[in-house]
């Protein structure tokens, strides 16, 4: 039977009493009978781990997942636990289980990895929506209500607010919504201009074309840059249709290497 004393470290009536079972799982050594009392210690305060793991519900995640989490937050709070400290097993493992189950929101739930402040300024907005609903009706609070009601700035709700929308990614294959054409997101975003390439390679072959003969210059500035004839060229400069394409043959063969010799 419970004592006055025991009672009082325990925050929950049905809480149980395990101070004697701690005190002799500190003092047995590791084998199947340590085993045994931790398991029996941790199956009377799964109830407790459970209780835990229900203020979490509505966040979107399975609630036999977050059982398992809690289960997992309330092993590893029996294996630490230290009875010669003095304190309720009870306001060790609270904390515990809890931050396991913030762990698993954390690190297995955001699709996209998101700073801690985000997360933190998610919840506190999703809070002050909760207690506001309750007192506003027809309609969602505005983002200056929320900040005044979490002690907030309107930037900080935004951000907030955004995050609560960005909790888990949108496939590239999702069918738009309210369209029955059978188009996807990933058919509207754009894809790289395959002209940006031209003006990388223009921008790279710019200080050796200039440091080319004048003559040979103009023949490829009128070839690539004004999109001129070889045949054109011959007649513009007074030479042989040939002698134009055996110049621009060697010229490009030229800035290649050079161009090459570069990049190595």
């Amino acid at each position: 039977m419970r004592t006055q004393a025991s009672a009082r470290h325990h925050s929950h009536d049905d809480a149980p009493d395990t101070a004697e079972d701690f005190r002799k799982l500190a003092a047995l050594p590791p084998g199947r009978a340590r085993d045994a009392l931790r398991d029996r210690i941790t199956e009377a305060w799964l109830p407790m781990a459970e209780r835990l793991a229900g203020r979490f519900r509505s966040r979107g995640e399975n609630f036999d997942d977050l059982r398992q989490v809690a289960a997992l937050g309330l092993v590893k709070a029996v294996e630490r636990y230290d009875p010669e400290r003095g304190n309720a097993f009870e306001s060790y493992a609270v904390p515990t289980v809890t931050g396991e189950i913030k762990r698993h929101f954390r690190d297995h739930m955001w699709t996209l990895h998101v700073p801690r402040r985000v997360q933190d300024l998610r919840n506190r907005v999703r809070f002050a929506r909760q207690d506001l609903a309750q007192t506003i009706s027809g309609r969602q609070p505005t983002t200056t209500e929320i900040a005044e009601h979490a002690h907030m700035s309107e930037d900080d709700v935004r951000t907030g607010l955004g995050a609560l929308e960005s909790f888990t990614a949108l496939s590239l294959d999702a069918e738009l919504p309210g369209g029955d054409d059978g188009y996807s997101l990933g058919d509207v975003l754009g894809s790289a201009d395959p002209a940006l390439d031209v003006v990388i390679d223009r921008e790279a072959v710019k200080p050796r074309l200039e440091a080319l003969p004048e003559r040979e210059r103009a023949i490829l500035y009128m070839r690539f840059f004004d999109d001129m004839t070889q045949s054109r060229i011959a007649e513009e400069l007074g030479i042989s249709q040939m002698h134009v394409s055996r110049l621009i043959s060697r010229c490009c063969s030229r800035l290649r290497e050079q161009i090459m010799q570069d990049t190595v």
